[in-house]
């Protein structure tokens, strides 16, 4: 098969698959019902109702816990792919993992210095 066939294979395969979703989504608001309820549209907690709004700010102290969870989150991400090549490219990889983890080791010093780590 030529690639302008996979490309239209392909291509038919993603219209029929939006085309299948819109008519799924059509016929569901032709047949259904529609009932407004007040308890509906109100934000709640474990079915009693929050007392906060539902754009909420969150404190400046959380986004040390979300930065440390994308460095190491991206740590994960990126150790797979390079245990994959690991035994082909050898002392190069690992000295390339090496500066990695060296860099967010840095991170994780930097976050500890700045009480990041504690529970408040």
């Amino acid at each position: 098969m030529s690639a302008w066939a996979q490309y239209l294979v392909l291509w038919g395969l993603a219209v029929g698959a939006i085309g299948f979703v819109c008519s799924m989504y059509a016929l569901a608001r032709i047949i259904g019902r529609v009932q407004r309820e007040p308890g509906k549209d109100v934000p709640a907690t474990a079915g009693t109702l929050s007392r906060d709004p539902a754009w909420v700010r969150y404190h400046a102290r959380y986004y040390g816990y979300a930065l440390l969870f994308l460095a190491f989150d991206m740590e994960m991400a990126f150790m797979y792919p390079w245990s994959v090549v690991y035994r082909q490219e050898g002392l190069v990889a690992l000295l390339d993992m090496g500066v990695f983890l060296v860099i967010l080791f840095l991170g994780l010093i930097y976050g500890w210095s700045q009480s990041a780590l504690r529970r408040q």
